[in-house]
């Protein structure tokens, strides 16, 4: 079981590059995700209009979600135009609603599935403070990529996968070497593939490591260089080894998370994410397709199994 701590602390603000901001909750867990601010650089002084400011990914509760609009204010000057989610979960999306200004932009996979899947993260921890959630999905979706500028930066929006999920996308500001990843990795977290795909997510990291980006941000957990892409990659082929070996023993997901020995990965948070992602490892093993639908149900409570109950949600 993790070791890291298992209460939230304040968000908080970090400027990674020139008018690039990073909103990191820590510690990353469950549903403690982060969010980036690119600033138009002709919108600060400009009479507390926002300009072309881009935000990607709100938060999961609306509390949560009001105090990233506070930050924005702060150091925009005004609300963004844009709204960017890297995908559909709700912990990225459920905070749209109070950037009403906002255009939301996302994969088009994502406006399918936030619809599809509505307020059901609220239903696995009914004891957070969720608040007055209104579902707020894209309202402008692309396929391969998109191009957003704010002020003079160029936001270029890829989508990559299945990795994480079938609608991740992250966001890539070339003229300031800045990748947003969503949770395609997460620094000091656990990944989480069960919904996407083993094969795609290294896929996916191989495709970003060849931007060069010298700052990644990622979906949970602080902020990072070019190695938080070797560590994701790291995990995920250990992940795959793993599957292997417990197929040809003939056990469960289950069973081998009981037996398995995490090492390294024992310190990450969120640990108990081995049962699911075996479970998309298994089927990968045995020629499912990449993003294939599995029982999310079935997986989520073999992990609160594993893990001897609920994980802890400090949203």
């Amino acid at each position: 079981m993790s070791t890291h701590p298992t209460t939230a602390l304040p968000p908080r603000l970090t400027e990674v590059a020139e008018n690039v901001f990073a909103h990191v909750q820590p510690p990353g867990g469950w549903c403690l995700s982060n969010a980036g601010i690119v600033v138009d650089d002709g919108a600060r002084g400009n009479g507390g209009n926002g300009g072309d400011t881009v935000l990607v990914d709100t938060a999961a509760t609306e509390g949560r979600a009001r105090r990233l609009r506070e930050a924005v204010l702060r150091v925009a000057g005004g609300p963004p135009r844009t709204v960017v989610n890297t995908h559909f979960h709700g912990d990225h999306t459920f905070g749209n609603f109070v950037f009403p200004e906002a255009v939301v932009v996302g994969h088009e996979n994502t406006r399918t599935l936030v619809a599809a899947t509505g307020l059901h993260l609220t239903t696995l921890w009914p004891e957070v403070e969720w608040g007055e959630l209104c579902l707020r999905p894209p309202t402008v979706t692309y396929a391969d990529r998109l191009t957003l500028h704010a002020g003079s930066l160029r936001v270029e929006l890829l989508h990559v996968g299945p990795a994480h999920g079938t609608d991740d996308t992250v966001v890539w500001l070339p003229e300031r070497s800045v990748l947003f990843t969503g949770d395609l990795t997460m620094a000091g977290v656990t990944p989480f593939v069960p919904m996407g795909s083993v094969s795609g997510s290294l896929a996916a990291v191989a495709r970003l490591r060849k931007l060069g980006a010298r700052t990644v941000v990622p979906g949970h957990g602080p902020v990072a260089g070019p190695e938080l892409l070797d560590a994701t990659e790291a995990y995920l082929r250990w992940l795959r080894e793993l599957a292997a070996q417990g197929l040809a023993a003939g056990l469960t997901p289950l069973e081998l998370a009981a037996e398995a020995d995490l090492g390294e990965y024992a310190e990450l948070l969120d640990a108990e994410r081995l049962v699911p992602n075996l479970h998309r490892a298994y089927a990968e093993e045995r020629g499912l397709a990449a993003g294939e639908p599995l029982d999310m149900r079935l997986m989520f409570g073999e992990m609160v199994t594993h893990h001897g109950g609920l994980p802890a949600c400090h949203a």
